[in-house]
């Protein structure tokens, strides 16, 4: 395999590949809501050949592949272990339409005018490289292919991440990602995205809002045990003291309890829903 996008690799070839796989079922149905309504907005053919951009463990590639039935799904992903479960999963299924390939989208072959659709959940925010990559994938489409993205808006929008932030912060001033850096929010400026896809080969882009809620667990008891594992928990956990560290957990499960519904542990989320054509001349 290929790799240009090296630190990403390293991070789901590595810890964090490791955790989204144990947390597979939780990370589901944690951003099932937001799937469903985007899944909806993506015109999907029974007959479609479709490349699943960052499948990661395959929820997304076996949803296709089963409104796809007599087309094909091929998801690709830079995580050897997400991708064995992903693969384990969709042999349980019985979905013989759909094949895995460890990749870097950036750079690896999938081969010219291979697909109709082209798709991804979450994926698409991690490029080193952007227009390297869209401008691969555009490669990959038909000439009527269409690419449809589902991404994270922006930090102030996302409450699950506002509020996790504030019960972590213990009066430091947290530092915001980096707009240009390959992080949840690097498809959140609608400026950039249009930048990016048209230089990369895409046409008639646009976007459309997602505001459905994040399910982080059954109650908060549940949800508590997964937001521990969360990366951005980790990450801002590091640096305090033993004390500071328990106060701050005390806080996300005060915030959890008061989101606690009959149907979970909801909190807002926003998303775009972004869609292009391959450009005529691409």
């Amino acid at each position: 395999m290929d790799i240009v996008n090296v630190e990403q690799a390293e991070a789901w070839n590595g810890h964090e590949g490791d955790v989204w796989t144990e947390q597979a079922d939780r990370y589901d149905r944690a951003s099932r809501l937001v799937w469903r309504r985007f899944l909806t907005s993506v015109p999907v053919g029974p007959t479609d050949g479709i490349l699943d951009i960052g499948c990661g463990t395959g929820r997304s590639t076996r949803d296709l592949a089963v409104i796809a039935s007599e087309g094909s799904v091929v998801g690709a992903d830079l995580s050897a272990v997400m991708l064995e479960l992903a693969r384990a999963r969709t042999a349980g299924d019985g979905l013989g339409n759909v094949s895995y390939v460890q990749a870097d989208v950036q750079v690896h072959d999938f081969g010219e005018a291979v697909f109709d659709l082209a798709i991804s959940s979450f994926g698409a925010m991690f490029f080193a490289d952007p227009v390297a990559a869209f401008t691969n994938i555009s490669r990959a489409l038909r000439p009527d292919g269409s690419l449809a993205l589902l991404a994270w808006r922006e930090l102030e929008s996302n409450e699950w991440l506002m509020e996790l932030r504030s019960a972590l912060a213990m009066g430091r001033d947290l530092p915001t990602p980096p707009p240009d850096a390959p992080t949840p929010f690097s498809l959140a400026d609608p400026d950039r995205v249009r930048s990016r896809l048209s230089d990369s080969g895409f046409e008639d882009i646009e976007l459309g809002p997602i505001d459905e809620p994040m399910d982080l667990g059954r109650d908060a008891e549940d949800a508590m045990a997964f937001v521990r594992t969360m990366g951005i928990v980790e990450g801002l956990s590091n640096g305090l003291t033993e004390a500071d560290r328990a106060h701050a957990m005390e806080q996300v499960q005060k915030m959890l309890a008061a989101h606690e519904t009959a149907d979970g542990v909801l909190v807002g989320a926003a998303a775009w829903a972004i869609t292009a054509k391959r450009s005529a001349t691409g």
